[in-house]
Formats: structure tokens, C-alpha cells, sequence
């Protein structure tokens, strides 16, 4: 019988051929949980980017806050164009590196799917209320596996959870996009605090931007570029220890000045407090969760449906929800 060169197989051989031994091929995949048919024309990794976004979970990213709560203005960031910068910028670095530029884009694409509304604020009531071990990359990975059972490859899986903090994913492409999500919103809070006239140019620290640069495009470049140099033929992904000094300091600088006590985040308490009312209500009443939670009721508990409804919940979602439990409807008579 002649071989048949599909287009699947010319992918994998093309990735042979011109990626570099560091990377991730595809067709060395550890796998996935379950099984599922072979496909003639998308490798596994292209694979679990189309799984991603055409889960329900991606597209509720679009109206989940990235730092500013429910903005009303066209142009703030939410957590799914932080999502997209974050792809964009792991797959600029994994080509410029002859990486797995479609496992990156799976990775960035996942990385948040699981983020609670009102950003870290929910996330911060959940860990009070629920499990200290709660986090929005755990939560991704559960969301990923149990929720919208997309049975992902082992790879992207990896990257999901492993991507924030001090952990370290086991591919480089996993690496690569926890570089790429501090890159991003290191730069679009900047970019987003300045328009809301949180901070002005004159105010970001001197020695940092006088490494990364002035503008928002000067400092992704710097950043990007020194990750490619730093990391050119080596097993690992790491930043010009210079660099890498002045993206912390800028880091630190929008803890102290935009992340906590700014006018962006006046709100927050009040978020706070309506994420932990729904999650008491639903978890003490589990009879008002809907449907798709019973299972997960009778397996894990009230408690964990409870965590997985309102981590899913998007910022209007969960107003609007809080008002109809909450905010007495007025009475018209006849």
C-alpha cells in the first residue's frame, strides 16, 4: 500500500525538520486522557487550539475584568484580549526561538479560562471561602478537564496549570507563555492605569524604564528580545538578568500603585462581598445551582459546584444574578 503524505503528516515533518531540539513536536506527544480519532489535517496541538476557542469557557473571557471592574470604556483591556496579548506575544518568542509556536498559542489561549470575575478580587474571596489552595490556574486545568472535558494534550494541560507563580512548566513553549503573561500585563495595566489618568508617564520609576524603555512598545520589544537572547540554544527560558530586574521593579511598582490603593480598585470591596454572598447562597443551597451541577454536587460536594459556578461567572453575569436573589423587584398593581 503507498503512503499517503497527508497534511497532518507534512506538519509533523515540517516540525522535524525546522524546529529546534528543545522543542515540543507534536507527534512526541505524551497524549491525551481519553482517546479520540485520528485527524488527517490539524496536528494534536492545533488540535487543542480549536478546542479552546470554541469552548464556552473562552468566550465568557470576554467579559471578565482584567483590572478594572466592568469598564464602560471600549478600549480597557479584559481578560480575553490579555489572553490574545498573551498569545501574541508567546508565539512572537517561540518563533524568534524555533519553538512550537501552535503549543504556545494552545497554552496562552487556555492560561485564564478558569479566572473568577472581578479578576483577582474573586479569586481572592474564593480562597477565603473555599480552599486557600484555590487559584485561577488550577481552576483553568479544572475547567479544562471536568467542566468543558475539552481532553487536551498532556503539554497544554502542563502549561495551563504551571503557568503563573513559581512554577515551571516542562515544555519550554510552557515556559515561554508564563514569561508572556507577565510581559503583558506588566505593559497593558501601565497602558490601561495611564489612560485612566491612574498614573502618568512621569510617574513609572526611571531606572526601570530607562532599561525597558518609554513607551509600551519599547518596553514589550526590550522585554521580548531578551528572552530570545538570553535563551537561544538552551534548554530553559530565562531573561537578561538587567532586563529581568527592571521588569520586577515595574512589576512591584503597579502592586503599590495600581493594584492595591488606586482609584481602579475603590470598588473591589464591594465585589468581594457579592462574590462571597453568591458562593454562600449557592453553596448552602445547592438545590438553586442549575442542572449541570448536580453531578458535581453529589461527587464533590456543594461546596465545590458552588466554586466552579461562580469562578464561571463573568462580572455582569454575577450582578446580575446577586441583583435577582438580592434586590427586591418593585411591585406595580393594577
Amino acid at each position: 500500500m503507498q503512503y499517503e503524505m497527508t497534511l497532518r503528516r507534512m506538519l509533523e515533518k515540517r516540525e522535524r525538520e525546522t524546529l529546534s531540539e528543545f522543542a515540543a513536536l507534536s507527534e512526541n506527544s505524551a497524549g491525551r486522557q481519553f482517546p479520540i480519532s485520528y485527524d488527517d489535517t490539524r496536528t494534536e496541538f492545533q488540535r487543542d487550539r480549536d478546542r479552546i476557542t470554541h469552548s464556552k469557557s473562552f468566550r465568557r473571557l470576554m467579559h471578565k475584568t482584567q483590572v478594572f471592574l466592568s469598564p464602560e470604556h471600549d478600549h480597557y483591556r479584559t481578560r480575553l484580549t490579555h489572553t490574545l496579548e498573551v498569545t501574541q506575544i508567546g508565539r512572537t518568542i517561540c518563533r524568534s526561538l524555533s519553538l512550537n509556536e501552535d503549543l504556545a498559542e494552545a497554552i496562552g489561549l487556555a492560561h485564564d479560562l478558569g479566572h473568577t470575575p472581578f479578576g483577582h478580587a474573586g479569586e481572592r474571596v474564593l480562597q477565603r471561602c473555599y480552599s486557600s489552595d484555590f487559584t485561577h490556574a488550577k481552576q483553568s486545568l479544572r475547567v479544562a478537564d471536568k467542566l468543558e472535558r475539552l481532553n487536551l494534550t498532556y503539554e497544554v494541560r502542563d502549561g495551563i496549570v504551571m503557568h503563573s507563580g513559581s512554577n515551571v512548566a516542562k515544555t519550554l513553549e510552557g515556559r515561554v507563555i508564563s514569561f508572556a503573561d507577565r510581559i503583558a500585563y506588566i505593559n497593558h495595566d501601565i497602558d490601561d492605569a495611564l489612560r485612566a489618568g491612574i498614573l502618568s508617564p512621569e510617574m513609572l520609576p526611571g531606572k526601570a524604564t530607562d532599561v525597558l524603555g518609554k513607551t509600551h512598545g519599547e518596553r514589550i520589544n526590550t522585554m521580548i528580545e531578551s528572552i530570545v537572547r538570553a535563551s537561544g540554544n538552551k534548554n530553559d527560558i530565562t531573561m537578561e538578568a538587567n532586563v529581568l530586574e527592571a521588569t520586577d521593579a515595574l512589576r512591584e511598582f503597579l502592586f503599590k500603585n495600581v493594584y492595591f490603593n488606586s482609584e481602579a480598585k475603590s470598588e473591589e470591596s464591594k465585589a468581594e462581598e457579592l462574590v462571597e454572598t453568591l458562593y454562600n447562597y449557592f453553596a448552602s443551597r445547592p438545590e438553586k445551582l442549575p442542572s449541570e451541577f448536580s453531578q458535581t454536587v453529589e461527587q464533590e460536594g456543594a461546596e465545590r459546584a458552588a466554586c466552579d459556578y461562580i469562578s464561571g461567572m463573568t462580572d455582569r453575569y454575577a450582578i446580575r444574578m446577586y441583583s435577582e436573589i438580592y434586590v427586591p423587584k418593585l411591585w406595580i398593581g393594577f
